[in-house]
């Protein structure tokens, strides 16, 4: 391979992908590298079944629980058994539409009747009824403005009027799907599954201090069982769940008089008790994919059931907005990346209906098929009550940054 000037070195930094290999001098020069480079050298002459073998291939290995069946003709692929799941199946058509060669990305009902050997092969393909422990995709994708959504989350916490005005806030969750049924109901697909998190607040600075170090103020414990169904552009969540919270040893040795009379205790009582926020509740939640990029949702709930030395009024609402734009592919690390904004707002019977909004905006990665884990970082603005257990009916606003990994 001859020498490359020193001026393409510059342009393929400026407007390529690189890899690096060493001239007969031993000098580093830049290569620039197309998606094309990444797929094997008998495609780009294959024959079209040897192109819809490869393509088909590449969909089972992403989306291998939907049974996807692949058709090429002149290098024009049509997508037939494609999920219920408008987003889901959207994100299977990208893909395809990404892989050198393609020329155009149908989607179809079923397959033409004047192909009959075609119907012969693929519309008796045996179908499955459900999957169990499936881990690529989520039916009812996560709130990602929701403050109390699981995920893998560690950021930095500044103002918080409650906790402390310098705070590292972590967040360890996840979602374990234990069932998905396909084709079910109105031909959409349907889940159920675990999710458990807890969610801690460490005060990096405390006014009181008197433990050594930093300041756990509170970790609260979740876990919840939803149920989800998905059909086209719509989804749907009924969950039933628990949250209770736990005050820091280090807040109470920095707070030896943040203690709490029992309520309805004799007067007299020699024996203090601490508040124990605890509930359990049931909600139900609509989603609407408006467009790729625009989400919708919203859902009442209930509490059905409050500790009593900490009560909370039953009903409450969410409900809030995503909007994703500016979307690039970044073919050589196989990732998606996009902008994003997220509002949500709660309002709670115990608080009178006020408002309560958190607001992000950030930036989000995921592989190329859009669908799956994504690791995002953000900037939250919490304006109204604070969400760590005890202090949950107080009024606080702060700004966060954060890391966050999961769906």
């Amino acid at each position: 391979m001859g020498r490359i000037h020193s001026s393409a070195v510059v342009l393929s930094c400026l407007f390529g992908s690189f890899a690096f290999c060493e001239t007969p001098q031993d000098q580093e020069v830049a290569i620039v590298l197309s998606r094309s480079d990444s797929v094997p050298v008998e495609i780009h002459t294959a024959t079209d079944p040897y192109f819809e073998g490869y393509i088909q291939a590449l969909v089972d290995m992403h989306y291998a629980e939907y049974q996807v069946i692949v058709i090429v003709k002149g290098r024009k692929v049509w997508l037939s058994n494609l999920p219920s799941n408008q987003l889901i199946a959207n994100s299977i058509v990208s893909f395809v539409k990404d892989v050198p060669g393609v020329k155009e990305v149908s989607r179809l009902e079923g397959v033409p009747p004047a192909d009959e050997i075609l119907r012969e092969k693929y519309v008796r393909r045996p179908q499955i009824s459900g999957i169990w422990f499936p881990q690529m995709t989520e039916l009812f994708q996560p709130l990602i403005a929701a403050p109390r959504q699981i995920s893998y989350t560690l950021g930095y916490r500044s103002g918080d009027r409650v906790c402390g005005n310098k705070c590292v806030d972590v967040a360890l969750g996840d979602d374990f799907a234990v069932y998905r049924w396909l084709d079910v109901l109105w031909h959409g697909d349907l889940q159920v599954g675990i999710e458990a998190g807890i969610w801690s607040v460490f005060n990096m600075d405390p006014k009181h201090r008197v433990a050594e170090g930093t300041e756990l103020v509170n970790t609260d414990f979740y876990c919840g069982i939803p149920i989800t169904y998905a059909r086209d552009k719509w989804s749907f969540r009924l969950r039933g769940y628990h949250i209770s919270s736990h005050l820091g040893d280090e807040f109470l040795v920095n707070h030896p008089g943040f203690v709490m009379v029992h309520q309805g205790g004799p007067e007299d009582d020699p024996y203090i008790h601490r508040v124990n926020p605890s509930i359990e509740a049931v909600d139900f939640a609509v989603s609407y994919q408006a467009s790729e990029g625009i989400r919708v949702y919203g859902f009442p709930g209930a509490i059905v059931h409050s500790d009593e030395t900490f009560p909370w009024k039953p009903l409450y609402v969410e409900y809030g907005t995503e909007v994703r734009f500016l979307g690039a592919k970044f073919y050589r690390q196989k990732l998606y990346g996009t902008v994003y904004i997220g509002l949500h707002w709660r309002n709670y019977q115990e608080l009178d209906w006020n408002f309560d909004g958190t607001y992000r905006i950030g930036y989000e990665f995921s592989k190329l098929q859009g669908i799956g884990r994504k690791f995002r970082f953000y900037v939250e603005c919490h304006h109204g009550y604070s969400l760590e257990g005890q202090f949950s009916k107080l009024r606080t606003h702060y700004m966060q940054y954060n890391l966050s990994y999961g769906f």
